[in-house]
């Protein structure tokens, strides 16, 4: 393989119901950095049907060129449609790197892209940097969040990696960058189209997606679930949302969709809340990017101290009462 035909930095834009997801901001800001370390560009891969007049929208936010495949066989996510579409793009133009969302359709996407591709690909990256050689090197967590592992792919194009939403952050938006679109039209082998949508199903949640809240009140084991009405009378008053560990997750306390940690999701809210949270790894790798942490928790040793703004040693399910009390007379009183 002739490494040097494959150049600038790819990212596969999610979209659904053609809004732009967080997630593909956030990689073409980090994208950007790439492409300035390699001198190369940030190309945006957007798919999907009648999106083309959002192309600016990315150009904005730091790519050069946007590829749109703007199609009516896009216009929900299809597992071999996208597959196709996405392949034909990357075996066109040749990316050296290409960036995904880890989140249900970058998982499922990404994989069967890089078995196409004869390529390799590495999950749930936290961190990517290049070389001095101008390799991507993926790192992640890895043997159960115990160590970091840095991952190259030396022999083969393109390098691939997912990332989870929430672990980079989005370039400032700029309205005066100018750029390139590209329309391509795949060539569909709809004979392989095995799989079609009958119907779409919502599920009403009536909450904010914890990656997107600007105050997280986090509990976990040692909240208990009677704990946990404290934690959501906090939260109420601070206008936050509630989150979990693993292990108030698996004690069936709150959903999985609430759950901050390596096999929840990666969260940079302005104030997190970690109570009754001792901080193993497996959670701190979900949370230690908040700007500012605060931990409650009776284990002066725990290692979330570690990494807190601020720390109170002391019973979560006393002292969160006595703190919402308070926040509650200063709100009264503006």
């Amino acid at each position: 393989m002739d490494l040097t035909s494959y150049k600038d930095v790819y990212v596969f834009v999610e979209q659904r119901e053609g809004m732009i997801q967080g997630v593909a901001l956030e990689l073409i800001g980090k994208a950007r950095d790439l492409a300035d370390s390699l001198n190369e560009k940030v190309v945006a891969v957007f798919t999907g049907h009648n999106i083309r007049n959002q192309a600016q929208e990315l150009i904005s936010y730091g790519a050069d060129t946007v590829i749109c495949a703007d199609q009516p066989e896009l216009g929900n996510y299809l597992t071999e449609q996208y597959t196709q579409a996405v392949y034909q793009i990357i075996e066109s133009y040749k990316p050296s790197i290409v960036l995904f969302g880890a989140t249900t359709i970058g998982r499922d996407l990404a994989p069967r892209l890089s078995a196409r591709l004869n390529t390799g690909l590495t999950a749930d990256c936290t961190k990517l940097e290049i070389s001095e050689d101008r390799s991507l090197m993926m790192t992640r967590p890895a043997f159960g969040g115990n160590l970091m592992a840095t991952i190259v792919c030396k022999e083969h194009r393109p390098q691939m990696s997912t990332v989870r939403p929430g672990v980079m952050k989005k370039s400032t938006k700029d309205l005066t960058r100018k750029g390139t679109v590209i329309d391509f039209t795949p060539v569909f082998d709809k004979a392989k189209f095995k799989v079609r949508l009958i119907e779409s199903v919502k599920e009403e949640k009536g909450k904010i997606d914890i990656t997107e809240a600007k105050i997280l009140v986090s509990g976990g084991r040692g909240a208990g679930s009677a704990g946990f009405k404290k934690l959501k009378d906090l939260a109420k008053v601070l206008n936050a949302e509630v989150s979990a560990s693993r292990a108030a997750v698996d004690a069936g306390i709150v959903g999985h969709d609430r759950q901050v940690g390596q096999t929840g999701k990666t969260v940079r809210p302005n104030l997190y809340f970690a109570l009754g949270i001792s901080g193993a790894i497996q959670h701190l790798a979900g949370m230690e990017e908040s700007d500012f942490i605060v931990a409650i928790n009776k284990d002066k040793y725990a290692p979330i101290f570690q990494v807190s703004d601020l720390g109170i040693v002391g019973d979560v399910t006393k002292i969160v009462p006595l703190l919402t009390d308070r926040l509650s007379k200063e709100k009264s009183n503006r």
